[in-house]
């Protein structure tokens, strides 16, 4: 890793595990820039209000950096489907995780504090986001166009991917998403070996709190995301948090001193 990236230190407040022991994390920042300004996006969405519980609220419009952006600043995101590729959602409820939510199981806490993985932000973004689309038994929504948005919306500063590397120096897991403000919306995540998501996960959470952001959207409940303590909340309440999150700045993108 290049000398001209700076370090993450552990934050004063460690995550801790179930046992109460801190999880001292060193995190390598590799962000590209800060967010570079986008054109207006040139689509007007509905209003999510007016969605059913399922969330899907339109479909149309194309993964142009401004208007994935302009979708997750109204509560919305893309989630193809074989039916249709451009279909965006806001479901009720919302899951988040809370920031001082997370759930570290003792075991993955030993995991963690014994130097098995090394922990990059913004190292291997579209890597990552293949690795999440990569065949599995229930197919994937992480389609080529999408995979294209999403990196150039990661060249301009606004998606970000937290990597997980085995000692070997190979990529065992690691995750993606969408910050815009104080929010970061986590979209999908992958692993190779066994915890790598998770350790992934508490990288991102102490990145978070280091940096500012204040709100993790993890969009729906999964029994994984449950395991590491998201909740639901809903759809009212997320938007508030949001229309609040996205008006305060996260510090995802630092220059090197000197």
């Amino acid at each position: 890793m290049g000398s001209e990236w700076g370090k993450v230190r552990p934050m004063s407040e460690q995550p801790r595990d179930t046992a109460g022991r801190a999880i001292q994390l060193e995190i390598e920042v590799r962000t590209p820039c800060s967010p570079q300004e986008l054109p207006e996006c040139p689509w007007l969405f509905p209003d999510v209000n007016r969605a059913d519980d399922h969330g899907c609220i339109g479909e149309g419009a194309d993964f142009a950096p401004s208007t994935i952006v302009a979708a997750y600043c109204s509560g919305i995101f893309p989630w193809p489907h074989q039916s249709s590729e451009h279909l965006w959602f806001s479901p009720n409820p919302r899951s988040i995780i809370p920031m001082d939510g997370l759930h570290v199981s003792r075991r993955l806490g030993r995991t963690l504090r014994s130097g098995r993985f090394r922990f990059t932000v913004d190292a291997a973004f579209e890597q990552v986001m293949r690795a999440c689309a990569e065949e599995r038994e229930d197919g994937t929504w992480i389609t080529p166009s999408l995979i294209e948005g999403y990196v150039e919306l990661h060249r301009l500063g606004w998606a970000h991917s937290v990597e997980a590397w085995s000692q070997d120096g190979s990529l065992a897991g690691g995750l993606y998403g969408v910050a815009v403000g104080s929010m970061f919306g986590a979209e999908s995540m992958f692993h190779r070996e066994t915890d790598a998501s998770k350790g992934a996960m508490v990288a991102l959470l102490q990145h978070s709190a280091t940096i500012g952001v204040e709100l993790i959207d993890v969009q729906v409940l999964t029994e994984h995301t449950e395991r590491m303590g998201a909740v639901e909340i809903s759809r009212v309440e997320y938007l508030r948090r949001l229309a609040a999150a996205t008006v305060k700045p996260a510090y995802w993108y630092r220059p090197a001193a000197g």
